[in-house]
This record gives structure tokens, C-alpha cells and sequence, in this order.
């Protein structure tokens, strides 16, 4: 696992963290980043994967929001996102950057994941950013849910 360095790559055309292609999650403490890397390994992930304390975090990835809070209307969900990443990083959470390779499907990330203590995981399409872990419902089940659209392109 290397540090995530955030580049032109990972934002939108407005400039917010925006990395198509990835899944962003966060956790309680760098000890569960680690278990989860392990476990995405272990389950035959392909992809590359990126650390990100909460400092780079608050560093990086929440300056992207720049002037998108802008009485302007919005586009998409990617503003809302950061501001739930800076929610999380503000009280400790740690990143992990997962990049998705072809043959990885995000059932196997969020079931690799989740047992490693993942508080929320964003995976970033080409036009949708899907929610992959949301909190426990009474009936503990897991649900993909679609928050957003991305009318940047690649």
C-alpha cells in the first residue's frame, strides 16, 4: 500500500475530489486500513491501493472543495461526498483509495471492507458516485445505494 497522492487525475473539472474508477473508504484507525488492504488482497483484488491519513485528507482532498460551496447550484454529489470525507477525517478516520481493476467487482470490496470496520465507502463512476457501505439498517444488511451523477467527463 502506498501514500495517496492526489493529482489532476482524481478531481472533476470543477477540481473536487472526484478519482473515476476508485472506491474511497474510510476508517475508525490506520490499523483497520491495514486489515482491510489485507483482506482486498487476500479476496484477489487487482487494483492498486493508497493511504490517506486524516491529515492528508483534510490536506488534500477537502481543499478540492474550494469555492463549490458557491451559491451556484451543483451538478452532482461530488461537494456533498468531500464534505461527508471532512465529517469523518475531522474525527479521526483514516482513507483507503482503492483503485477498481476490470475484473474487480465492488461486492467483493465492500465484503472484503466492511468486517474491517469500513464507516463508508464511495465507489466514484464515470457518472455516479454509489454509496457501497451505508450504516446498519435493523435488519443489518448492506445496500448499494446510487447519491449522485457526475456531469464531468474522463
Amino acid at each position: 500500500m502506498k501514500p495517496m497522492i492526489l493529482d489532476s487525475t482524481m478531481t472533476n473539472m470543477g477540481g473536487v475530489f472526484y478519482p473515476t474508477g476508485h472506491v474511497f473508504a474510510l476508517f475508525p484507525d490506520e490499523d483497520c486500513v491495514r486489515q482491510a488492504a489485507a483482506a482486498l488482497e487476500a479476496a484477489g483484488h487487482k487494483g492498486e491501493l493508497a493511504y490517506a491519513s486524516p491529515e492528508a485528507i483534510m490536506a488534500d482532498i477537502v481543499r478540492t472543495l474550494g469555492t463549490a460551496d458557491a451559491p451556484l447550484p451543483s451538478v452532482g454529489a461530488e461537494g456533498d461526498m468531500v464534505r461527508r470525507i471532512a465529517d469523518l477525517a475531522g474525527t479521526g478516520h483514516h482513507g483507503l483509495l482503492i483503485q477498481m481493476d476490470s475484473k474487480d467487482e465492488p461486492d467483493t470490496v465492500v465484503d472484503a471492507i466492511t468486517p474491517q470496520g469500513a464507516a463508508t465507502a464511495f465507489y466514484y463512476r464515470t457518472f455516479i458516485i454509489e454509496d457501497l457501505v451505508t450504516p446498519p439498517v435493523a435488519d443489518d444488511k448492506t445496500q448499494s445505494v446510487v447519491v449522485g451523477t457526475h456531469a464531468a467527463t474522463d
